[in-house]
């Protein structure tokens, strides 16, 4: 009885706050946007990077060390980060390839493209299943499918995608046949850029966890001599050492850019219309 007795109370309790709230006109926040979650991702960075400089100066007493560890860890979702992006980015083209297929499956059952969209979001891979359920809200509210299959291509912001989408709202526009071969070509180019791009992620894995490598052995091997030969470590602590430490410390930190470039992917500019402004063109089309 006395459980009972708290999980009611909790549950009075938890109605007349929720009472107040709605009386105070409280409302839950805002979803993250992009712009406030690359703002917290900044801030994170930059405490992090404060932390580390405060660190090493007490540790070392050397100005040179503090910045370079702050700059190190400024930068190193830059240098060594992006597997997860990459991973996410690679699930992403495949949802997208599983989708068309899937798409291009239904409408060889002879109904038309909306109900097609709508009927394939129901099985929609996870990657990409809350850009879809979005697409298919669009639709339901009526919004025309051109400005829909846009806001959909905004939404995954990738140029790969810009490719199924286009065809698809050339498609919405004229209501043309050839659609079914025009989404298996579509899938098939998407599979081969998903196994092109599965082979550049595994090099660029590759490159990341040596560059952690040899970060852990210089940091490891400093500190050690650090801790068992500080005498060792003296002329550091002059003018002359510190700027023999700045080269030596700007050479690893170029090294690190440069390999971080030689992996980096760089991606074709997305050639989809923004859905403003399709509702711009149709509008003076319509004129």
């Amino acid at each position: 009885m006395s459980i009972l007795g708290l999980l009611i109370g909790a549950c009075l309790a938890g109605g007349v706050i929720l009472a107040v709230a709605a009386w105070l006109g409280w409302s839950p926040p805002p979803l993250p946007t992009r712009s406030t979650t690359r703002l917290t991702a900044a801030r994170d960075r930059l405490w992090k990077s404060t932390l580390a400089i405060v660190v090493v100066a007490v540790v070392t007493r050397w100005p040179v060390a503090a910045v370079a560890a702050g700059t190190v860890t400024w930068m190193w979702p830059a240098l060594f980060g992006g597997t997860a992006e990459g991973r996410a980015h690679l699930a992403r083209l495949e949802s997208v390839a599983t989708w068309t297929e899937s798409l291009r499956d239904t409408m060889a059952a002879a109904i038309g493209l909306e109900q097609a969209i709508i009927a394939s979001a129901e099985a929609a891979p996870p990657a990409i299943a809350p850009e879809l359920n979005k697409l298919v809200g669009r639709l339901r509210a009526h919004v025309p499918l051109p400005q829909a299959l846009a806001a959909f291509g905004e939404d995954l912001d990738d140029p790969s995608v810009d490719l199924v989408v286009a065809a698809l709202i050339m498609n919405a526009r004229l209501r043309g046949s050839g659609l079914t071969g025009t989404l298996t070509a579509l899938a098939e180019t998407a599979r081969s850029e998903l196994e092109m791009r599965t082979r550049v992620e595994e090099s660029r894995n590759s490159l990341r966890r040596d560059a952690r490598i040899i970060v852990g052995v210089a940091v490891g091997f400093a500190g050690g001599v650090m801790l068992l030969s500080r005498t060792y470590l003296e002329p550091y602590g002059t003018a002359m050492g510190q700027l023999m430490l700045m080269l030596i410390l700007g050479c690893f930190i170029a090294g690190f850019a440069w390999i971080r470039s030689a992996s980096r992917i760089e991606l074709p500019e997305r050639f989809l219309v923004r859905p403003q402004d399709l509702v711009l063109e149709q509008s003076v089309g319509g004129r």
